[in-house]
């Protein structure tokens, strides 16, 4: 069983990374004009998968698939810190948001 950090569920697969190519160009560099609805994208990709795992994990575990509680808690408390992490995105954005809204042309 691979242990994944639980504080990076959003940094998967996003972000400069560097390439094995000649150039030596970053993956992920402007270059290849990521957008933030592509990240923003991503990110929700990643927090209905853990959402997902959760309740699958639970539901082997009610039907004795899982016999081990703890890799339920572990689902459920993954699925919980994304969530957990991407409403405090959310309110972030909000908040920068109405700062903008806020401010005088």
């Amino acid at each position: 069983m691979e242990i994944t950090p639980v504080a990076l569920p959003l940094s998967q697969n996003i972000g400069p990374v560097k390439d094995n190519n000649t150039t030596g160009a970053l993956v992920g560099s402007p270059e290849e004009n990521i957008s933030f609805k592509d990240i923003f994208d991503t990110a929700l990709q990643n927090l209905n998968k853990s959402q997902i795992k959760a309740e699958e994990t639970v539901k082997k575990f009610l039907t004795g698939e899982v016999e081990d509680v703890h890799t339920v808690i572990i689902a459920m408390e993954e699925a919980r810190l994304t969530m957990q992490l991407a409403v405090e995105v959310r309110n972030k954005l909000v908040e920068a948001y109405q700062e903008l809204s806020r401010m005088q042309v």
